[in-house]
């Protein structure tokens, strides 16, 4: 259709305002999401070596302020580009907070996984109803690799945020409430701005993760807009404006190390980081390897997911679409006193409407988003399948969407019996799922870190080595970002001959050292940890010429 045209008709989609039990289910659930998220977040300590890793860096931007090109241990470069960091400075310094732990570390990462559930149920309510919002949202809080990643410092909550922010805004554009001509979704443009904040959705996704924080959202849409025939669409986004925006933004930091001639950080971001883990320099996983995490990543969730996905891309009737669109009805009134029955009605709502089934709009629009969120799935999981390197976490921003498709099919099938008594089976393991997220997530976290934090093991390295005497490490093969960060210190690395130390203190693993004692010359060993993995030997070369640290209690974590 041609958007000069003057419009021959038009049709405008609308729903009732939320009513009190749709508000209160709905709040319950982002409640849900931030305890779970947010319960004893800083319980564990920072064992972890790519969390440590993130720690290390932050901490060289919170307590030295270097923002732009943070080192770890003075040599090394960042891994990632530095928008979860750039987040947690933020919140750090709003909250007049100098130092960085375990709970601030991870805090950054909880609220955006706080607010992808608040983005998901706000798409949904718009495009789906309150109803499906109700079930997408509770199904996105309990799912566990989301949870499980939402209590991590690291930066993949980061990037499925600003990857879901970028689908949003797509739809809100490709499918807004009025349209002009033929009822359907992309006649008519939604607002300018939504464009802009596409656009500025991928680039931050490039600050998050790299150019796949733009790559896979722009690929899924293309996709989808082929699918849908919609040439014209193609092009309005492709304009100067928001592809420049999304430039400027991606770019940004990339272009700081380019002029400030870091190019050992671009070196790892776009060498290393990107086309090293994508063709293998870094290791190479099956093609198959996202089997069983596809599969079971969240269940009983994830074993939902590839029916629904199935689902959502099949040519369905318009009936079944609308119906599955439209909101449900209300039911008879029931004994306010009865809790049962109130939770029921919010959390388990009659089937849809006729009258609102009858509207093509909002038929339209139901199929544009789970088609979508169908389409961003598989895209996904093909381009890291085909990656010669593979993580389960790389499969964490199809969660939103996917919460959204997988809350459409149960609600499309929930017309048979067989459907409501699955639907129901879904909310109530979605509520047993919360009750685990919550009080077996935080303990699990504290056990299986109890034996390898450095915390204690850095306290006692600490009370040793004076504040102005050298430190360094031998023969660390194990990433040393878990010590370093509890170290709060430089430790540079060194090589050669044990012998060939030079003055100060040197870290050994004890495994090597009882291999190579008789290296240690003059070398007088002062210390040996008893905490951490690998346990650690202190050894020191000449006189301890520096004042000691006081005595101190462990740092809080």
């Amino acid at each position: 259709m041609d958007s000069s045209a003057p419009p021959a008709s038009s049709a405008r989609f609308s729903r009732a305002p939320l009513n009190w039990r749709q508000r209160l289910a709905l709040a319950a659930v982002i409640l849900a999401i931030s305890a779970v998220s947010l319960n004893r977040l800083g319980a564990a300590d920072v064992c972890g070596a790519n969390e440590a890793v993130e720690a290390v860096f932050l901490q060289q931007m919170v307590e030295h302020g270097r923002l732009l090109f943070p080192l770890e241990n003075g040599v090394a470069p960042m891994y990632k580009p530095p928008l979860f960091h750039w987040t947690a400075v933020a919140i750090d310094r709003l909250a007049g907070i100098d130092r960085v732990t375990a709970w601030n570390l991870r805090l950054p990462t909880a609220l955006y996984a706080i607010a992808g559930v608040v983005l998901t149920i706000a798409l949904a309510i718009d495009f789906l109803g309150p109803s499906v919002a109700t079930l997408a949202g509770l199904i996105l809080a309990a799912s566990y690799q989301y949870v499980e990643n939402a209590r991590i410092g690291r930066v993949d909550m980061t990037l499925a945020f600003c990857e879901t922010l970028a689908l949003c805004a797509f739809l809100w554009w490709y499918a807004p409430r009025t349209v002009t001509g033929d009822p359907a979704p992309g006649d008519s443009r939604g607002p300018h701005a939504t464009r802009y904040l596409l656009a500025a959705a991928l680039g931050l996704g490039v600050l998050a993760k790299g150019p796949v924080g733009a790559i896979l959202p722009a690929l899924a849409i293309a996709i989808f807009l082929v699918g849908e025939r919609r040439w014209r669409e193609l092009l309005r986004l492709a304009t100067p404006g928001p592809v420049a925006t999304t430039i400027a933004l991606g770019a940004s930091w990339y272009a700081a190390c380019l002029f400030g001639r870091r190019y050992g950080f671009l070196d790892r971001q776009i060498g290393s980081e990107n086309f090293g883990r994508f063709f293998g320099a870094l290791g190479a996983m099956p093609p198959w390897y996202y089997v069983k995490p596809l599969l079971f990543n969240s269940v009983p969730f994830s074993l939902l997911a590839p029916i629904a996905v199935y689902a959502a891309l099949r040519r369905a009737r318009d009936s079944s679409d609308r119906a599955a669109s439209a909101d449900p009805p209300r039911r008879p009134r029931q004994n306010p006193l009865s809790f049962v029955a109130s939770v029921r009605m919010m959390f388990l709502p009659a089937l849809d409407s006729p009258a609102a089934a009858s509207d093509p709009l909002a038929a339209a629009r139901a199929r544009a988003v789970v088609r979508l969120g169908a389409i961003f799935y598989l895209t996904t999981l093909v381009f890291f399948s085909i990656a010669a390197y593979k993580r389960r976490a790389y499969l964490l921003p199809v969660w939103p969407l996917l919460a959204i498709v997988i809350a459409w099919w149960l609600t499309r099938i929930a017309r048979r019996r067989a459907g409501r008594c699955l639907r129901a089976a879904t909310v109530a393991a979605a509520f047993a799922m919360l009750a685990v997220n919550f009080l077996y997530l935080p303990r699990m976290e504290v056990r299986d870190c109890a034996n390898d934090s450095f915390r204690a093991a850095a306290a006692e390295i600490n009370r040793v080595v004076g504040p102005a005497e050298p430190l360094y490490l031998y023969r660390f093969e194990d990433e040393p970002a878990p010590l370093l960060f509890y170290l709060h210190r430089l430790a540079p690395r060194i090589d050669g001959k044990l012998g060939d130390a030079p003055p100060g203190y040197v870290l050994v693993p004890l495994d090597v050292w009882s291999r190579i004692q008789s290296q240690a010359l003059d070398l007088r060993p002062v210390l040996t940890t008893s905490s951490g993995r690998p346990r650690l030997v202190l050894l020191r070369r000449g006189p301890a010429y520096a004042v000691r640290r006081p005595p101190a209690s462990l740092p809080a974590s």
